[in-house]
């Protein structure tokens, strides 16, 4: 036999649906806002990427522009 602890909802049927509503639209919201945060993180990572490629891109050029300047006046 079920006892009326276990399943307290069944007996405050319009609490219990409306509780129910709650739960799941708030499982939703934290869904989508989980989605939006991952997206955003995925993102700032690509942006990171890219900025660490032309950094990198900025010191190779600066070191061949030494290279060159440092050739000119030995030459």
């Amino acid at each position: 036999m079920m006892s009326p602890l276990m399943f307290p909802f069944m007996f405050l049927p319009h609490f219990g649906g409306a509780l129910m509503v709650v739960a799941i639209v708030a499982i939703v919201f934290w869904h989508r806002s989980r989605e939006r945060e991952l997206q955003f993180h995925q993102d700032m990572r690509a942006r990171e990427m890219e900025h660490q490629r032309k950094m990198k891109e900025l010191e190779l050029e600066l070191e061949r522009e030494k290279n060159r300047k440092a050739a000119d006046k030995t030459g």
